[in-house]
């Protein structure tokens, strides 16, 4: 005797900054039966999960790696300055790299921009996370390149950001292991890019039942006595025969 089967569960990661909320409300409508886990990980930590089956599918930052993830791109966020409210940025709608020159610019071990050449000038220490180095700035350390996202993520009253025009941008994609895409990942994927409940494209088709053949009525035989009626109604119709044309009369001799 076996025991009763396990539901099957569809495990998501997502990594800070990213907000799962409007798919996830999609799924537990389309699929009742099937309980989304969803859990946030740090951008590094959450394409390992991924790589090793702990997730069936993660939104994460690019880049990933190709080789075993298959990844799907969705957006790419604006990268801002967060500052302290009275910095002099702040006079400003925008800013670029060169108004930074002056500036310590923290560069936290959780960085996701993947500067080639950080603006300003270095920390004498590297922040653990962005939080860590959200600290730091309203301390007055010093201040912080981030993606838009993480910078209301970590709001602070005291704190505000503008737009860095000309710095490296960090993009979101849906990645999953390329050898692990199931019907469940197919589901999520269209969720994701919009497709409506009844769109097939992704999933198998299911095979369409054979519609059977309408009966038509059959016509209820006329006993005997309905067609003796028949005839005799035939015989007896309301007409009259007209009286044949009598011919002229013959004259005596």
């Amino acid at each position: 005797m076996t025991g009763p089967e396990v539901s099957p569960s569809f495990r998501l990661v997502y990594v800070p900054g990213v907000m799962p909320d409007k798919w996830v409300r999609v799924w537990n409508e389309r699929q009742p039966d099937v309980p989304l886990t969803l859990t946030q990980v740090p951008a590094g930590p959450a394409h390992g999960m991924l790589r090793d089956g702990e997730a069936d599918a993660g939104l994460v930052r690019l880049p990933v790696d190709r080789t075993v993830l298959s990844a799907i791109p969705l957006y790419t966020e604006r990268t801002v300055v967060v500052v302290p409210k009275d910095h002099l940025v702040t006079a400003a709608d925008s800013v670029t790299v060169e108004d930074l020159a002056d500036d310590i610019v923290l560069h936290p071990l959780d960085d996701v921009l993947g500067w080639e050449t950080l603006p300003g000038r270095p920390a004498l220490e590297r922040p653990a996370t962005t939080a860590d180095a959200i600290e730091l700035v309203a301390a007055g350390i010093g201040v912080l390149v981030t993606p838009l996202s993480l910078a209301r993520l970590h709001h602070r009253k005291d704190l505000t950001h503008r737009p860095l025009e000309d710095a490296p941008a960090s993009s979101v994609a849906l990645a999953w292991p390329e050898a692990a895409t199931t019907d469940l990942v197919e589901d999520f994927i269209g969720i994701v890019r919009g497709r409506t409940v009844n769109s097939t494209r992704g999933r198998r088709p299911q095979p369409a039942q054979e519609k059977k053949p309408d009966r038509k009525p059959e016509r209820k035989k006329d006993g005997p006595a309905a067609r003796n009626a028949a005839r005799g109604r035939r015989g007896t119709g309301g007409g009259t025969a007209k009286n044949p044309r009598r011919g002229k009369p013959r004259r005596r001799s």
